[in-house]
């Protein structure tokens, strides 16, 4: 086994066969964490973000914070009931691409995979960098270092995902779950406190916030909408992840569907819960969070300058309750940094499976739907990792920057879920007389029309209040990767259309022409010549390019002496060219008779090490490439193994186990 073999088992371990895709399914306790990470992770940044905006309108604007929270719940609740239904009517692992595709047709579920692919890149990118930010209040030396740092987690991720869904999952489970733990532990310690008048304050509550300037008069009216709006839409950063249960029902052990819907309830009941906990704890401990506290902060009307530190709300949180026991506080931040940073697991089990879905579909590269060692889509895995590193260096792991960019992608495919589920309810209705089941049909198209509404609003206030901060990027990315997967689509078309057999496939060809290339006599061209008489062509003939007239002789003498019994055929070449003389030969021949196939003979050398290949060959692969691109023309190579190809060849050869020989007791241990 050679160092890249011993390094890629070291990596993913070792290869799985086709048959045992069963063991990697995943019961509900581990898919809750592997599916669900993200969505309950965003209950870290989500409280940041109602925060950070209604701080540009003053302290008077931080009374609605609750109420916001209220409304961003009512939608998260909404949208889980409608995916519910959607993993039930489509447990293929399409979600919102099958449902769109199917209802609303191939532009519209491209649509929602664009604008899915690149959420998922997203949520690699805030999550991380959010994951490090929290750990900066614990770790102080990660100040300037951000990027680097999250990349560096991307890429642990990205092996750790190529070791198998099943195995991130377990290798997450514990710290998803001790997150949710924390988050709870938390608020009943905080409520508690609070229904016996112990709460204390959070320290940054006696600041004063320093309104933005077009809010320094107060805000009221269409000023005073806006703000909610930007702080609701960026409070809906809490719904991401949601539809990638509907993505990943495949991934779940049997009954899936009932499996599915079964985690999407427990992510929306815990997601609910933990995100109103710490909005309603932080109001009532009167939590200051902004985005430049260096001059919005304010202490007796004076900005508390640089060295001011701001923690994020649940560092403040945790810090202000577990002041008596910092061991709680220290637990609380590195299970929300650990929490945030897994968040990007969601979209490594997503993004994947969807960019399978899109290559089987034939908009994405095929090699995207090939399945790895380990039975995961590695391809994708790859591909995401890179576009979410190149995302973090961009912008510095700026989650202020990133988390603009943020949601849009996910309410586009929320939109047209719902679009495509109330037309799959019409449709079923239309054939459906049992009045039990219409009964239902009608409920659940009920269902998706609430939803509908509700995130066809909060795309609009998204659009209307993130587009020039930085929303249209994302726009663009979706409009970008739309096109191309349309190009790919029709490239793949066109090729389909064009190796479709017709009757002129199966027409034999008039002759077959032989042509062996000449260099100089030796055992690569007498193993070529051999190899066309063989063959049985119709004619051969051997041809040799020109350049010296003395070495054409030469050769043209041993060619007698030899008695050779093909024709040679010198081409003259004045300009010292090989190429050239040779494509023009063979179209000649091609011209003569159309209905004739040319074959071919390059003699080839096979060398065992990778600097020999830049030594040989090099014409060879210049005239395969040509000849390539010449209809009616085929290439066939003939090898000639050298002495360092055949020691090459005996390491190849050595009797090795093969994957769980030793296991099984094929082999012994030694």
């Amino acid at each position: 086994m050679g160092v890249t073999e011993v390094a890629k088992r070291a990596l993913v371990g070792r290869k799985l066969r086709s048959e045992q895709l069963g063991e990697t399914l995943l019961p509900k306790r581990i898919a809750l964490p592997v599916f669900a990470s993200d969505a309950l992770s965003s209950v870290a940044y989500a409280p940041d973000e109602i925060f950070l905006t209604l701080s540009l309108g003053g302290l008077s604007a931080y009374t609605f914070n609750w109420q916001i929270g209220l409304a961003v719940t009512l939608v998260l609740l909404t949208v889980v009931a409608s995916y519910r239904q959607n993993v039930h009517a489509y447990p293929s692992g399409g979600g919102d691409y099958e449902v769109a595709t199917v209802n609303l047709g191939p532009t519209a579920g491209l649509t929602v995979g664009s604008a899915l692919l690149v959420d998922y890149v997203l949520t690699v990118a805030v999550s991380i960098s959010s994951g490090v930010q929290n750990a900066r209040s614990a770790l102080p030396w990660l100040e300037g270092h951000e990027a680097t740092a999250a990349s560096v987690l991307v890429l642990m991720l990205m092996a750790i995902n190529l070791r198998g869904t099943k195995e991130s999952g377990r290798a997450f489970a514990v710290p998803t779950y001790l997150f949710m733990i924390a988050i709870l532990m938390m608020g009943l310690w905080g409520y508690s406190r609070y229904l016996f008048g112990d709460l204390p304050s959070a320290p940054s509550a006696g600041f004063d916030i320093a309104a933005e300037g077009q809010y320094e008069n107060g805000i009221t009216g269409i000023a005073m909408v806006f703000l909610l709006a930007r702080a609701f839409s960026s409070g809906c950063a809490a719904l991401t992840g949601v539809e990638a249960i509907s993505n990943g029902v495949p991934a779940f052990k049997k009954p899936k569907s009932k499996n599915a819907a079964t985690t999407l309830l427990l992510l929306g009941t815990l997601a609910v819960t933990m995100l109103m906990s710490i909005i309603v704890l932080a109001d009532l401990m009167k939590v200051r969070f902004v985005e430049d506290p260096a001059h919005q902060l304010l202490k007796n009307g004076t900005a508390v300058g640089d060295s001011y530190e701001q923690d994020t709300v649940i560092g403040q949180l945790a810090k202000t309750l577990y002041s008596d026991f910092t061991p709680l506080f220290y637990f609380t931040i590195a299970c929300t940094g650990i929490i945030l940073v897994l968040a990007a697991n969601t979209a490594f089990n997503g993004f994947p499976v969807l960019g399978s879905i899109l290559a089987r579909d034939g908009f994405l590269p095929r090699q995207l739907d090939t399945r790895g060692d380990r039975l995961t889509f590695s391809n994708g895995i790859i591909l995401l990792a890179v576009a979410a590193v190149v995302l973090i260096q961009a912008f510095d792991a700026e989650v202020t920057k990133l988390i603009q960019l943020y949601i849009v992608g996910v309410f586009v495919s929320f939109n047209l879920s719902q679009l495509g589920m109330i037309k799959h309810w019409n449709r079923h209705l239309s054939t459906e007389t049992d009045p039990q089941e219409r009964s239902h049909m009608m409920r659940s198209r009920a269902v998706n029309m609430i939803g509908l509404g509700m995130t066809a609003t909060v795309l609009v206030i998204v659009l209307i209040t993130k587009f020039l901060a930085g929303a249209w990027i994302a726009i663009v990315a979706m409009i970008a990767i739309f096109l191309l997967m349309r190009g790919i689509g029709r490239h793949y078309d066109r090729v389909s259309e064009e190796l479709a057999i017709d009757n002129t496939d199966t027409t034999l060809p008039s002759r077959v022409h032989a042509i062996v290339l000449v260099s100089k006599l030796h055992k690569p061209t007498m193993r070529a010549l051999t190899y066309a008489r063989v063959s049985r062509p119709s004619s051969i003939e051997a041809l040799t390019v020109e350049f010296d007239p003395a070495t054409t002789a030469k050769l043209m003498e041993q060619w007698e002496e030899l008695a050779i019994p093909i024709p040679l055929k010198v081409v003259n070449s004045p300009y010292r060219e090989l190429v050239r003389p040779v494509i023009r030969y063979v179209k000649e021949i091609r011209k003569q008779s159309p209905r004739d196939i040319v074959t071919v003979y390059i003699p080839e050398y096979v060398v065992g090490r990778w600097w020999e290949q830049l030594l040989h060959n090099q014409t060879a692969l210049r005239l395969k490439s040509r000849l390539l691109f010449t209809p009616g023309v085929m290439v066939t190579s003939v090898p000639y193994q050298l002495s360092s190809a055949g020691r090459a060849k005996q390491r190849l050869a050595k009797d090795r186990p093969a994957p769980g020989d030793v296991r099984r007791g094929f082999r012994d241990h030694g």
